[in-house]
């Protein structure tokens, strides 16, 4: 039975907020478990002690009480993962932590299944959580004080994070079944128009799950494949490779499509974003390029167009990882732009540096009849661009025999 709410902390410097959290969730009728992360080896009052976490590391406790704190906390973080996936009484996990304790955290609860309730009250909170949060779905709630004991400002937010939490696990979602297949997409504001068509054009045969392409999307969607619940992808997006390849803000990592490569569901990619490099406010893009065409997308985001070179670089890179996968793949390049910023007379509409693009995934795409490199006289958001990618995908999903023989009519 799914009725215990873990609470993992350090109590050797958190335990008066945690047993606060684990008292507010009881008077709501919610069991909670206090879970001691701590790494100096001393024994602290919890329901489950470090050693007890630190035992479930593949290496033993002698792993994680090994005198240095950082590689201390890395096991430690460790271990906990392996903890929590091994409970099976988890109905949610509601955590707390400074810049340390949130990153010991972080892990395990990325690994934890999507759904399940989870949630983290940290001081970093209000900064860049993408290293917290990853693709999971973790709510972080900002502390606002520091952790340093109980006080009338720490009582409320500690408060309101264990009431959330007791409201998620005593009304669990029950969502009816949907006999459609799931399909993943990726999608940025300049490529909204394409998406919205292909969604239009599939809804009723398929479960369009439409992914933000800033990185963290990206893992988002790829995860999903890997567990089982994604059959299939149309990749309209790539542009956290961008990020990836000129330092901006919103990169993929080196396994963007290994879900592709290993489930070997059918893909449909193209080029949609891979004209924009993501940055903050302008006044943070890097000074070696101060010299590139910039378009101030609003006060917090500055896109700058990739040049050729970039363009290049991606093209190698996207055609190398796409030759390691072994299922159907289709990739669509669009001659008329690849976002609608990339079009005659818009600040990005810049052909050598598409086609220089184009040349390198030709050049080093390996073509067969499962892989195919498909050039169209369309614009990334023109209908009948999104009608091909619609119409590609429908066809290499129908081929896949898993696919072919659980798909409805």
């Amino acid at each position: 039975m799914t009725d215990t709410v873990y609470i993992p902390g350090t109590c050797d410097t958190k335990h008066a907020e945690l047993a606060y959290i684990r008292q507010c969730l009881h008077a709501r009728g919610v069991k909670g478990l206090i879970v001691d992360v701590s790494t100096r080896g001393t024994d602290a009052d919890a329901d489950v002690s470090a050693r007890t976490v630190a035992a479930c590391h593949p290496d033993g406790t002698g792993a994680v009480f090994r005198g240095e704190r950082g590689q201390s906390i890395g096991a430690m973080a460790v271990a906990l993962r392996h903890y929590l996936l091994a409970r099976t009484d988890m109905a949610g996990v509601i955590a707390i932590g400074g810049s340390g304790g949130t990153a010991l955290v972080a892990p395990a609860l990325q690994a934890l299944p999507l759904g399940l309730p989870k949630l983290v009250v940290s001081t970093v909170a209000s900064g860049n959580t993408a290293p917290y949060v990853g693709g999971s779905d973790i709510a972080m709630l900002y502390s606002v004080t520091d952790m340093e004991g109980l006080n009338r400002l720490s009582r409320v937010i500690l408060c309101n994070a264990a009431n959330a939490m007791a409201g998620m696990v005593r009304t669990p979602c029950h969502i009816p079944p949907d006999p459609r297949p799931a399909i993943g997409l990726t999608m940025f504001g300049v490529t909204t128009p394409c998406v919205d068509h292909i969604v239009h054009d599939l809804s009723g045969r398929f479960d369009c799950l439409v992914f933000h392409a800033t990185g963290t999307g990206g893992r988002a969607m790829e995860r999903l494949a890997d567990d089982g619940v994604i059959r299939g992808f149309i990749d309209t997006t790539l542009t956290e490779f961008c990020d990836l390849v000129a330092g901006g803000i919103f990169p993929c990592d080196t396994d963007r499509l290994g879900a592709v490569i290993r489930t070997q569901r059918p893909y449909v990619g193209s080029c949609g974003g891979l004209d924009m490099v993501n940055f903050g406010a302008r006044a943070t893009v890097p000074e070696r390029y101060r010299d590139r065409v910039f378009v101030e997308h609003n006060p917090q985001i500055t896109l700058m167009r990739t040049s050729v070179a970039e363009c290049r670089a991606m093209g190698h890179m996207i055609g190398h990882q796409l030759n390691r996968c072994e299922g159907e793949v289709r990739f669509l390049y669009p001659e008329g732009g690849f976002s609608m910023l990339d079009q005659p007379d818009a600040p990005f509409h810049d052909p050598v540096a598409d086609e220089a693009f184009y040349t390198a995934l030709s050049e080093t795409l390996d073509q067969t009849p499962r892989r195919r490199l498909i050039r169209l006289p369309h614009a990334i958001n023109d209908p009948a661009f999104a009608d091909a990618l619609a119409h590609e995908f429908s066809l290499i999903f129908m081929k896949d025999t898993d696919n072919a023989q659980h798909s409805p009519q």
